[in-house]
């Protein structure tokens, strides 16, 4: 029996609606980091760093959809909570529509200006023309990847995770499949992962729409027509600037640690870092899978001033979060030099750097569900405003200020520590929000 947004959650209730996000993401994380994975054992480093270099602006474009999903699924969880379903399905579906079309817009534009913007990275020669044969091959199914953003935070409104689930897993597995075919077998190189990678994204995007285009599809939400309300569409980019500003930044930032790992550590630190980038990925995606499926139960509980409700998800989702955190750094710890030895293995010494690496940039795993499950909070409540500042400072500002002064100090330490006391920095603004914001939303 499906578990309805209506009920009190105890911690049994909570984890069996939230698990299918979890997983989701986890899943989602790991068949992304499948194409890294074959690029570095079968194609070489200098594919392997040519993938590295244009992800990051393939992410800020799939962003767009994550952030009209997470803020769209706030908006439409509030009036499912007030009981106007008529007007959720509409918002629902102009989100959805809005995202497809700007998917079109972005996707061409990014395949018309590949290699102006791989030569802005930086790249050249050889990495300038595989970063740009991956990024246009990528903008093939960059609609769907935007797409896959936003249905995975409406399964959840829709009271649907499972069926994210089966969709995101078999997604992953035809990438995983694919990966393996193209690239391990048929030898198609970089060229082969990026074809993986659209199978995959068009399953993923496309398969969510037919389902919530059926009138039968037994969820709260039907896709159908709709009529542009600018307001609305305001709200949900508003509501899910965070979630924006999260994926920028982290493109910046990951941009960022790039020049300076060039000056510190070369091509072998720059190598390293995508390793750490794409075991991160995996492990901070449980927090973030979390915050997606709890964001449809706050914004309902929200909805119909139900300040019990939010005192229970709030008080039970910090403990959650703490006892994840303190197993993921354990796990981290444990499990360093098996997880690097996949994708490094075969260099010694960028084996022995990257091993350190993440077991210094693991502890961060401690702090960050804290300020990723804050963020997600704040914008449930439809103050993204807050969620926003939370974000920008974790994403953004803490970090340029850690990357740029902490190498100085410390070298390439103090890179690894960047990520650390970036977390530190953030939660203290986290918690200062939490505890300013508590009468007003009443959920401590």
């Amino acid at each position: 029996m499906e578990i309805q947004l209506c009920e009190h959650f105890t911690y049994r209730k909570l984890l069996r609606f939230v698990l299918p996000s979890v997983v989701m993401m986890a899943f989602t994380s790991l068949y992304g980091v499948v194409d890294g994975l074959f690029v570095s054992n079968f194609v070489g480093t200098t594919a392997f760093a040519a993938l590295n270099l244009i992800m990051p602006i393939l992410m800020i474009i799939g962003a767009v959809g994550f952030m009209i999903g997470t803020g769209g699924t706030a908006v439409v969880a509030k009036a499912l909570g007030e009981g106007r379903t008529k007007e959720a399905n509409h918002y629902f579906s102009m989100y959805v529509w809005i995202v497809l079309f700007s998917g079109i817009i972005l996707s061409s534009l990014g395949f018309v200006f590949a290699e102006s913007i791989s030569r802005a990275l930086g790249a050249s020669g050889q990495m300038l023309v595989l970063s740009t044969l991956y990024c246009r091959i990528c903008c093939i199914s960059m609609p769907a990847y935007m797409l896959q953003n936003v249905f995975q935070s409406f399964f959840a409104a829709a009271e649907k995770p499972k069926m994210g689930l089966v969709i995101s897993m078999v997604t992953g597995c035809t990438n995983i499949a694919l990966d393996y075919v193209l690239v391990a077998c048929l030898g198609w190189g970089l060229a082969g992962a990026a074809f993986a990678t659209v199978a995959g994204e068009l399953i993923g995007g496309f398969a969510p729409m037919i389902y919530f285009l059926r009138k039968n599809n037994k969820s709260r939400l039907h896709l159908g027509g709709f009529y542009f309300e600018g307001h609305l569409l305001a709200k949900a980019c508003t509501n899910g600037s965070s979630e924006l500003m999260s994926n920028i930044s982290a493109s910046v930032i990951t941009i960022l640690y790039n020049f300076q790992l060039l000056r510190y550590a070369g091509t072998d630190g720059v190598a390293a870092y995508g390793v750490m980038s794409y075991l991160n990925f995996i492990f901070v995606s449980i927090f973030m899978g979390y915050s997606i499926g709890t964001a449809p139960i706050v914004g309902y509980h929200y909805g119909s001033h139900d300040q019990p409700e939010l005192k229970n998800l709030y008080h039970k989702s910090r403990k959650l979060i703490l006892i994840t955190g303190i197993m993921l750094v354990v796990l981290a710890q444990v499990f360093a030099k098996p997880l690097t030895g996949m994708f490094v293995g075969y260099d010694s010494t960028l084996f022995a750097m990257t091993c350190t690496g993440m077991r210094i940039f693991s502890i961060s795993f401690l702090i960050c569900g804290f300020n990723i499950f804050g963020s997600s909070f704040f914008t449930a409540l439809n103050n993204g405003a807050v969620s926003a500042v939370i974000s920008f400072l974790r994403t953004f500002v803490f970090q340029v200020v850690a990357i740029s002064v902490l190498p100085v100090i410390l070298g390439l330490m103090g890179i690894w520590m960047g990520a650390v006391v970036t977390e530190l920095l953030a939660m203290c603004v986290t918690g200062a929000f939490f505890l300013a914001k508590r009468k007003k939303y009443g959920y401590a």
